[in-house]
């Protein structure tokens, strides 16, 4: 049902030299470096993921302390989730221009700031600017450089590098959890708060670890990925969703005449600051700090220009309507995750099933389980004789079965299997980002993938929040697992249909030239 990278994105037939060339493959791609980075992305997703698995210890702190209304006070824990996941789009702009390694930075710093301001917070609205906004951009600046980066390391093992990076979630939150539940018995959630924002300010170091390809590797990765990839009837339905959004060449050299201007006015300025030697060091100083700023300006119109046409342009990533059909899925899959973690502790409650649940909370068991979905659906996923397409979508319906049946589960065991399906079947979370780069190539990955978390940010954001209104007007659970269930398999439904519409319209085309 699904073709592999090197099918999708280097299967053009425009380019007759691809696999011609002989070219050293880089010794980091697929090890060496790649696994530091691997290990970079791990430790992000326990200090971001784990930490936001780990609020529900704050929010119990947060209610005693400013005695608001449970709904508005799990806003802020919403706002940071969802945040982190919608900027995205806008991150892709920063990775563009910056690049990775500077843009985590960034965030690492103002992720700190976060949790630091936040400290100091007087209400419930304070802490929505401070820890829901900032702390949740920065987070989002960290996030998706680390997940792009493994993507741009690993070909051969993508999917188990993804899988083994994103296990970080679920240490993160056995961790995290421990370390805010000590922290706050001894010092106060507010001083808990500045203790985080310190051990924060290690995103940076991870950031430093993110040590960026030269184009020379990228192209390199190209050479040996055309030179090891076959073809296939299902490369051919697929590989016209990657060409419609092939056109990053025409917008080079587009970029390159609207710049002639800019590169002329940087040439004036070398040619001013050679001929003003006799002049004084404050006019030279002057001079280069205008020469920098031209730069700078030069290359964010550049970065802006490429993802203003990689989202609206010709080479729009939404003219791929099997992407499109991606993003719809995003909008409903993610919710279906999060509610179980928010409401579960509620209905074992309405269950009379407190004293299990402490001794082995369902949650840890789908934290527990959900650690080992990733790393084994990546390794099958990287089998030569299986298809990451399938994985994902025998995963997804796993899942969405599992959250229609879990209202019907009355007792804990029932109830521990269901959790550790749940927990198993939403480790395809690692396989997002590979097939992401399948459908839309390594150059379209930072701002594909910010699209989808996006999504699923929105996806985040809002469903607890409706969740509890369901079980505000019906005074059950029930409702709001089968609701989500229900736009969960719709978006299950997208995704099984366009790239059967794409392999038949991409039949018919040959058959019509033939006729012709």
């Amino acid at each position: 049902m699904y073709a592999s990278h090197e099918d999708i994105e280097y299967d053009f037939g425009d380019n007759s030299k691809v696999g011609t060339k002989p070219v050293k493959p880089n010794p980091n791609i697929d090890g060496g470096w790649a696994w530091m980075i691997v290990f970079s992305s791990f430790l992000v997703h326990i200090l971001i993921m784990g930490s936001q698995m780990a609020l529900g210890i704050l929010n119990m702190e947060w209610l005693e302390e400013f005695n608001q209304s449970r709904g508005l006070t799990a806003w802020v824990s919403s706002l940071s989730m969802g945040i982190t996941l919608i900027v995205g789009p806008f991150i892709g702009l920063f990775i563009g221009m910056c690049g990775c390694r500077k843009t985590a930075i960034m965030g690492g710093m103002l992720n700190s700031l976060g949790w630091i301001l936040s400290a100091y917070a007087s209400d419930v609205h304070y802490l929505f600017l401070t820890f829901g906004v900032t702390a949740g951009i920065g987070s989002g600046m960290v996030y998706l450089p680390a997940v792009v980066m493994v993507g741009q390391y690993f070909q051969k093992r993508r999917a188990l590098a993804q899988g083994l990076s994103t296990t970080g979630t679920g240490f993160g939150a056995f961790l995290m959890t421990a370390l805010m539940k000590y922290l706050c018995i001894e010092f106060g959630w507010r001083n808990t708060m500045f203790i985080q924002g310190a051990i924060s300010l290690n995103l940076c170091v991870c950031a430093a670890l993110m040590r960026p390809l030269s184009p020379k590797d990228i192209v390199s990765e190209k050479y040996v990925l055309r030179s090891n990839s076959e073809g296939g009837n299902h490369a051919k339905a697929l590989s016209h969703s990657a060409e419609t959004i092939k056109s990053r060449g025409v917008l080079s050299e587009e970029l390159e005449k609207k710049d002639t201007a800019n590169e002329e006015v940087l040439d004036s300025v070398q040619q001013t600051e050679i001929g003003s030697k006799s002049q004084s060091e404050r006019s030279l100083y002057g001079l280069r700090i205008l020469k920098t700023v031209s730069q700078m300006m030069v290359t964010v119109r550049k970065g802006f220009a490429i993802w203003y046409s990689s989202y609206f342009g010709a080479a729009s990533l939404f003219t791929n309507r099997v992407f499109v059909a991606f993003i719809i899925w995003a909008l409903f899959a993610y919710s279906s995750f999060v509610i179980p973690f928010i409401h579960l502790p509620e209905i074992v409650k309405q269950y009379n099933l407190p004293s299990q649940n402490n001794i082995f909370p369902l949650t840890s068991i789908i934290a527990i389980v959900h650690i080992f979905g990733k790393v084994i659906l990546g390794i099958i996923s990287d089998l030569p004789c299986i298809s990451t397409w399938n994985v994902f979508l025998m995963a997804n319906f796993t899942l969405v079965t599992c959250i229609l049946t879990l209202p019907l589960m009355q007792t804990y065991v029932s109830l521990a299997v269901v959790c550790a399906l749940i927990g198993f079947s939403s480790g395809y979370f690692s396989l997002m980002p590979v097939v992401t780069e399948d459908l839309v190539g390594t150059k379209h990955l930072a701002n594909a993938y910010g699209i989808i978390i996006c999504a699923n940010g929105i996806s985040a954001l809002f469903g607890p929040p409706f969740a509890g209104w369901i079980y505000d007007i019906t005074q059950k659970y029930d409702f709001s697992f089968y609701i989500s269930g229900l736009l969960y398999m719709v978006g299950i439904i997208f995704l099984l249909i366009q790239p059967c519409i794409q392999k038949k319209e991409t039949r018919e085309k040959p058959a019509e030239g033939a006729e012709v």
